[in-house]
């Protein structure tokens, strides 16, 4: 079975998906090693680590190197999150996908922002054809922004979400993301709404993975969570240590770390 199919697989439910967001090659390998199913990448992990803000700003060079060292490394279907596709030209998005695919990714996130929906579906009906032309049942995951961006409020942004929703699926989409929600009664109706598999983003507040499942969420992704957790406990680790000449104070966090070396070796 391909990665591919494997991947369109994972989402077939009753459980969800819990997948990692991973920015390099070491931090995916983390995640195999851990026991995921499948890697997915954090547009916004990926362009900090390379020093690069978020937002279509990563030169694509860039992220499709950090694809490829991802599939080197790791043996699961890997997703990528490439944005809007950093163009709106439709002849450059297809050219796009197809460096994406040709670096080993089996999905993408592909994301709406503040664009207008009709061309974001024909966006996803062009990344589905260039899919076809490399001959790969690519796993498209069409994010709607409205929650994330408040583009709406209320009854408002739940109609405007499920009418978004319907015009990605008829463009090709293998699923869709709605990040932003937490409550358990508005996801419930998101997953009622939506014909594809929901995927919600990991937040403050979220209920765990069985209760999504029961919701009828069939992915959720950690987004930015393990980048901000290893970042944030680099740097308060970096001030002790600057603040005491402690070396010390690395060691208990270390452990555990496996042999990444002999890993990539």
């Amino acid at each position: 079975m391909s990665l591919a199919q494997t991947f369109h697989d994972l989402h077939a439910g009753p459980a969800v998906l819990v997948l990692p967001n991973a920015w390099d090659c070491a931090s995916a390998a983390l995640m195999q090693e851990a026991g995921a199913a499948a890697i997915a990448t954090s547009s916004a992990a990926v362009a900090w680590s390379r020093g690069y803000p978020d937002g279509d700003q990563l030169p694509l060079p860039v992220l499709l190197d950090v694809i490829a060292g991802i599939a080197r490394v790791t043996s699961l279907p890997l997703t990528a999150d490439i944005e809007g596709g950093f163009t709106d030209d439709l002849d450059i998005l297809a050219e796009t996908l197809a460096a994406v695919i040709g670096v080993g990714a089996v999905g993408v996130n592909l994301e709406d922002g503040g664009r207008d929906p009709a061309l974001h579906a024909a966006k996803i009906e062009t990344a589905r054809k260039a899919a076809d032309r490399a001959g790969i049942a690519l796993f498209i995951n069409a994010r709607v922004d409205v929650y994330l961006r408040g583009l709406a409020q209320g009854e408002a942004a739940l109609s405007e979400t499920l009418r978004r929703a319907a015009l990605y699926a008829g463009a090709g989409a293998s699923g869709v993301f709605v990040p932003g929600p937490v409550e358990e009664p508005l996801i419930g109706k998101l997953a009622a709404g939506i014909s594809l598999p929901l995927n919600v983003m990991g937040r403050a507040g979220l209920p765990p993975a069985t209760r999504l499942a029961a919701l009828g969420v069939r992915r959720l992704s950690s987004a930015t969570g393990p980048f901000r957790a290893a970042y944030g406990t680099l740097a308060r680790l970096t001030k002790a240590y600057l603040d005491q000449g402690d070396a010390n104070v690395f060691v208990e966090a270390g452990q555990g770390l496996p042999d990444l070396n002999a890993g990539f070796g």
